[in-house]
């Protein structure tokens, strides 16, 4: 029976041939995404656990690990270049058997530096005095990838003496190289948190394979009644129940080991591309998608595995009377309790707000059930819904093509709402998705900056303003020679610094206390009106710790007066240097390179726009738009061939009552408008609810996990939708010509 099964399968003409390519193409869809998700998994803790050295300060990051007797003092910093963002490790050895970071055979020596691959490169087109002189002395190698979290990571390794580096502000005696992952670290700053990120991409797994599985049993179905018909006349000859689900498991499996075959195929032959999908806001390297024996050998045996049994399960009706395949009536009313699934989901992830779990595993498990809970909630309760539109278009038509519509889809609602099941769960994952991103751009950054705000560049050398009054801040020396510098640039309009207070003057803006304000000459204040102004008469200001937040208010502001004169202030230390430049990128370039220069081992300068954003979530907020847009646009398309699928389907199983119809004088344009009202209604119908049903988790889940309220969607989501409904129509219509072919006379007289 088994190579009974295979023949069926490969040499059955021309009808078996393209029911094994379209089931095999389905299922290597499904599974090309499955593989494609794990690898995204393993791709995001490889590139995390490259991250792990950067916390090597972290007692805790580096438990375990052998001191070393020599102590390597380094400090770790980031700095800017045309809204890039540049790694900067500042290390001293002060021995021989000093810790090595990896990617680098021996530390650097004063005057010399490692440079990542893409920083290489980045230094031999920029102009010297925009980048490349803020790393004096010679480049004596390259970082490996080991220490790269991505290939296109800028990183730069410089060397210093140990009596220099010791006395940097914010320098750590680093005697171990960490290798814990930062998701593993409690006290670990710098990574990505890829507990959060695996929790995002199981979901989105699940988002992208349900759509896949709909797709895969709307193609099976395509040409379930042909197959039931032959199976039934075996049973009629004598063929055994064990024997017909044995041919049947066969014939699918076939199909599905082509399909899972093909599925590898796809993933590894479009890995490199997916490498350039940064999850995290950097790609990855080739070799982080990768899967390892426990996920291989999950697709490659559970999927053909489950195609067995979803076969089995499809023939149960043969299984129970060879003659029922036949005589067929007319099924029950699908009932309003197939509402309980899509309620149970809802109210699983309501449980878990002011309750999310502790772990991320759990978190994954408790949004998981949730979200799978409403997905096959929608499914459960979609013919109950298709049944409630379908009687009032049939209580309401005016025409015969709406009464046909409508009576068709009361008989059967469960077909009429298969054929658009894909669509509706795209739909879902698709409000799920935008909901989620849009709300957390909205609460977590990505601030628009005006051009004053992108043209101020500020550097913060108090290494954090103090609230106390009398306690000594870090601070810097600015030379003449630093201020020509910077003026002689094409493109700076001024150069503010402010000073410490010695007056203990304290300034408050709301906060919980006041805080010790910096004063600031009204004379360089002019140079830089988007820092507000001096009150009238005054001669010096005091400036609050937190202006550079402040972008409504500044240009604006009158600053209070201090009682101290331009000239004493001038004498006291610098806590912070500001330059006011026109905007480009080349002023601000050169002047950050020149405060770089100047002073070595401090808090890079960055600009106001730069200091508003927190660039590690704005970074991962890109990743996860790109990563909305993918389950879009996969989620509509798979949708769109499920209901190509299943109108085809539909019309291939229905061409006898068709043909008959046509004989008795319908014409072919009013069956034409009675089958796309068959997909229109349970799509209309369905969509409202599924779309609201994604929002509703969406609010749900961000209520839960990051305590945000749903923020709606603007008009581009509508236009989305309405767009994505009405090629959805359009589908339908391009399938209409079939129907010409096959409802002619000899479909009648033949069947």
């Amino acid at each position: 029976m088994i190579g009974f099964g295979v023949r069926l399968a490969v040499a059955g003409g021309r009808e078996a041939a393209v029911r094994l390519v379209v089931t095999a193409a389905a299922v290597a869809l499904g599974v090309g995404l499955l593989l494609a998700t794990l690898a995204g998994i393993n791709a995001v803790n490889a590139q995390n656990a490259r991250y792990a050295w950067l916390n090597s300060a972290s007692p805790e990051a580096t438990a375990g690990v052998p001191p070393s007797p020599d102590p390597l003092w380094a400090t770790l910093g980031y700095e800017r270049y045309e809204g890039r963002t540049i790694t900067r490790v500042d290390v001293a050895a002060t021995g021989p058997r000093s810790p090595v970071p990896p990617g680098i055979p021996r530390p650097p020596g004063p005057g010399e530096y490692y440079a990542s691959p893409a920083l290489t490169a980045l230094l031999r087109t920029a102009p010297p005095d925009r980048l490349g002189d803020r790393y004096p002395g010679r480049r004596i190698g390259t970082i490996g990838p080991a220490a790269l979290p991505s290939p296109d990571s800028l990183y730069v390794i410089a060397g210093a003496s140990a009596a220099e580096l010791s006395r940097a502000p914010g320098a750590a005696k680093v005697t171990a190289i960490a290798t814990r992952t930062p998701s593993s670290c409690s006290s670990c700053n710098v990574g990505t948190n890829a507990n959060g990120i695996d929790l995002i991409l199981s979901v989105t797994a699940a988002a992208l394979l349900f759509p896949v599985l709909i797709f895969i049993g709307t193609v099976t179905r395509l040409v379930a009644t042909r197959r039931e018909q032959r199976f039934a006349a075996m049973r009629l000859v004598g063929a055994t129940p064990r024997q017909i689900s044995l041919v049947a498991a066969v014939e699918s499996s076939v199909a599905a080991v082509a399909g899972t075959a093909g599925g590898f195929g796809l993933f590894f032959l479009l890995r490199t591309r997916l490498t350039a999908l940064p999850l995290t806001g950097e790609r990855f390297y080739a070799a982080d998608l990768s899967l390892n024996p426990l996920q291989i050998a999950l697709a490659a045996v559970g999927v053909p595995i489950g195609a067995m049994i979803a076969a089995r399960l499809a023939l149960r009706r043969v299984r129970i009377s060879p003659l029922g395949v036949s005589r067929r009536v007319t099924p029950r009313p699908p009932r309003a309790y197939r509402l309980i699934p899509l309620v149970a989901g809802v109210a699983e992830l309501a449980y878990f707000v002011g309750r999310r779990p502790d772990t991320t595993n759990g978190q994954i498990w408790a949004y998981l059930t949730g979200i799978f809970l409403m997905m096959g909630g929608l499914v459960v309760a979609g013919p109950w819904l298709t049944m409630a539109g379908s009687r009032v278009v049939a209580r309401y038509a005016r025409r015969p093509a709406t009464l046909i519509a409508g009576r068709r889809l009361a008989d059967d609602p469960k077909a009429g709402y298969r054929a658009v099941s894909g669509l509706v769960l795209a739909l879902f994952v698709t409000s799920t998705a935008v909901g989620v991103i849009n709300t957390m751009v909205a609460e977590e950054g990505l601030p628009e900056s005006d051009a004053a705000a992108r043209g101020t560049l500020v550097a913060e050398y108090s290494h954090g303003w103090t609230r106390t009054p009398g306690v000594p801040r870090a601070s810097v020396s600015v030379s003449d020679q630093v201020l020509a510098r910077l003026r002689s640039i094409p493109g700076v309009r001024g150069v503010m610094l402010i000073h410490t207070n010695p007056l203990g003057t304290t300034l408050s803006l709301g906060g919980p206390r006041p805080m010790v304000a910096g004063l600031m000459s009204c004379r360089e204040l002019a140079g830089v009106p988007h820092f507000g102004r001096c009150a009238a008469g005054a001669d010096v200001a005091s400036v609050p710790p937190d202006y550079v937040f402040d972008s409504e208010r500044l240009p604006g502001t009158d600053w209070p007066a201090a009682a101290l004169s331009s000239s004493r202030a001038r004498r006291l230390p610098v806590q912070t240097v500001v330059v006011g430049t026109d905007g480009s990128a080349s002023a601000v370039e050169r002047a950050r390179t020149v405060l770089t220069a100047a002073f070595p081992h401090r808090e890079p300068a960055a600009t106001v726009g730069e200091m508003r954003a927190n660039t590690d979530t704005a970074r991962l907020l890109r990743g996860y738009e790109r990563l909305a847009d993918v389950v879009i646009v996969v989620s509509l398309c798979i949708a769109g061939c499920a209901l190509a699928a299943s109108v085809v389907g539909g019309l291939n199983e229905r061409k006898r009552p068709f043909s008959l119809l046509r004989l008795t004088g319908v014409r072919l344009s009013t069956l034409g408008r009675a089958v796309v009202l068959e997909s229109a209604v349970p799509l209309l119908a369905n969509a409202v609810v599924a779309t609201g049903a994604g929002f509703l988790a969406a609010g749900l889940f961000l209520r839960s996990q990051l305590d945000y309220p749903l923020h709606p969607p603007g008009i581009g989501f509508t236009a989305t939708v309405v767009a994505g409904l009405a090629v959805s129509l359009g589908v339908i219509a391009a399938t209409l010509p079939l129907l010409r072919r096959i409802t002619g006379p000899e479909t009648a007289r033949n069947e």
